[in-house]
């Protein structure tokens, strides 16, 4: 059994007898879709509805978010990570259901929010993630949202990255650009000097065969984790289950996909998912156990797996 602490709990960590329960789920893709104006609907967004009503409407379904939702809720976790993707096609009528979804979740001081390529989908609307869920991606005393972020939440750096950016029709890829990857290098070298668990949250997985959703320099993140490590990294966007380990300074870092929050299965798409971590402060290293909760074929949240990753 997993013992909470308080959720208000946000400073620095100290020795830990208790576990800290972190939840993670991705790319919720907020449904119903609401209906577009016409004006809207121009170039990669007309191809994006179109593939909405005919397609993904059929397996994103609202019923399923709630139901993962309440179960996730019923866990209790003392914080959430929300890694990207809440809207589809970043129309203005979105933002306002999925900032009160959110808030639904939780106040912005236990849960976390950074945004995805969905929510970045075209230029025109590609700043109103982080007016609208600002609270939710600030750092830790900043006025406004930056990249990366860092939050303190018990024994966790809680460190946000941005991988969004609107991309031209057919392409999902993502950028962090050289400006974050220094901004990370800094800060992940000032917080080698402070007994945290640090998790990196990124919305774009670090390896990707398809080009097309790819990172675009994941060699260059894979590069600074290589000599400036994290305990942990949580992504989405690949809709599935996954976890892939990459080189850090003292050894193996796992990073760990999750599928959509609101998917029935389809094809190799696993049906909604989230992940339970318990991270616990043992003497001078820490104990993180993964617990994958998710829809069976009957539709009810079970747990899936449970395996330790350190």
């Amino acid at each position: 059994m997993v013992v909470m602490q308080s959720p208000d709990l946000a400073g620095t960590a100290g020795p830990m007898t208790r576990a800290f329960a972190l939840a993670h789920l991705s790319d919720p893709h907020l449904p119903p879709l609401p209906a577009p104006r016409l004006g809207e609907l121009m170039g990669k967004r007309a191809l994006g509805y179109l593939n909405w009503t005919r397609n993904r409407h059929k397996y994103h379904r609202r019923e399923v978010l709630d139901a993962l939702v309440a179960d996730l809720k019923a866990q209790a976790p003392d914080h959430t990570v929300v890694t990207g993707d809440l809207v589809n096609l970043a129309l203005e009528a979105e933002f306002a259901p999925a900032a009160g979804w959110l808030d639904g979740i939780g106040r912005p001081e236990i849960v976390t929010a950074i945004p995805g390529n969905h929510d970045a989908y075209v230029r025109g609307t590609s700043h109103r993630f982080a007016e609208v869920f600002s609270d939710h991606l600030r750092g830790d005393g900043a006025a406004r949202p930056a990249f990366p972020s860092l939050r303190r939440r018990g024994p966790l750096a809680l460190i946000s990255l941005s991988s969004a950016l609107p991309t031209p029709l057919l392409f999902a890829t993502g950028t962090l650009g050289e400006a974050q990857l220094n901004a990370l290098k800094g800060l992940l070298q000032r917080l080698a000097l402070e007994p945290l668990f640090r998790v990196l949250l990124i919305h774009h997985p670090l390896r990707s065969d398809a080009r097309f959703k790819r990172l675009t320099d994941a060699a260059g993140l894979l590069a600074v984790l290589k000599e400036n490590g994290v305990q942990m990294i949580l992504h989405g966007h690949d809709h599935v289950h996954s976890t892939i380990w990459i080189d850090g300074p003292d050894g193996r870092i796992p990073a760990i996909g999750v599928p959509s929050a609101s998917a029935l299965a389809h094809g190799r798409r696993p049906a909604a998912a989230y992940n339970l971590f318990s991270i616990t402060r043992e003497d001078e290293s820490f104990r993180c156990e993964q617990v994958v909760r998710g829809m069976n074929e009957k539709l009810q949240v079970v747990e899936l797996n449970r395996v330790r990753l350190a």
